[in-house]
Order: C-alpha cells, then sequence, then structure tokens
C-alpha cells in the first residue's frame, strides 16, 4: 500500500460527502480509542469572577415541588398570583409539581408568593 501525503488525503477528504466523512470519523475514533472533540479550556478565576460571584442574585423563580393534601386551596393562590391564569391552566400546573409558578421576580415578591403558597398547603422553594 503507497503512503499518502496530507495533501493526497484532504484531496481525498474534500471528494467525500458529510455523510461519508461522519463515518470515517466514527470508525477513526473507534479504530485509535479517541475523540475529535476539541479539549475545553481551563480558565483561572480572576478577581473579576470573584466579584461577580459575591454579587446579590436579583432575580428569583418561585417552584412548586408539591401541592400537599389541601390541592384545591393551593390552585386558588395559583390562579390569584399568576394573572390570565385559567383553572384548567392552574389545575395542570399544580398537578405536574416539581413546576415554576413565577419565574425572573423579585425577591419580595417572591418571598410573598411563597408564603400564600405554604399556607394553603404546598410545599414550595424559591430558586
Amino acid at each position: 500500500m503507497a503512503k499518502l501525503s496530507n495533501a493526497e488525503l484532504l484531496d481525498h477528504f474534500k471528494d467525500m460527502t458529510l455523510l461519508e466523512l461522519s463515518g470515517f470519523l466514527k470508525e477513526f475514533e473507534e479504530t485509535f480509542d479517541v475523540t475529535a472533540a476539541a479539549p475545553a479550556a481551563v480558565v483561572a478565576a480572576g478577581p473579576a469572577a470573584a466579584a461577580e460571584a459575591v454579587e446579590e442574585q436579583s432575580e428569583f423563580d418561585v417552584v412548586i415541588e408539591a401541592a400537599g393534601d389541601k390541592k384545591i386551596q393551593v390552585i386558588k393562590v395559583v390562579r390569584e398570583l399568576v394573572s390570565g391564569l385559567g383553572l384548567k391552566e392552574a389545575k395542570e400546573l399544580v398537578e405536574s409539581a416539581p413546576k415554576a409558578v413565577l419565574e425572573a421576580v423579585a425577591k419580595d415578591a417572591a418571598e410573598s408568593a411563597k408564603e400564600k403558597l405554604e399556607a394553603a398547603g404546598a410545599k414550595v422553594t424559591v430558586k
């Protein structure tokens, strides 16, 4: 078998379809036990990254983990919290827990919603 130069190999690859190249790549990876994925670059965290981590979170998600025994009460509170939500949608939201009820709200609004839902019997987390 004649040894091919890099230029000859590239010319041959140019003539192949994407499907053929994909198959070749899989065989190459299996044969030589390698991967064609680019190595992930590791970046050291500098002082700017540390300052960002200290910054307080400004938006919160209110997530119903479980409806509890008083599902009807929880559905009523969900309808009160989420404007424009019908009875069917509120029921589906509560029954598909864990599910976000409110997303990207202020801390005060998230805590208030959590208190209302917990008072109705739901298990709630604020993320």
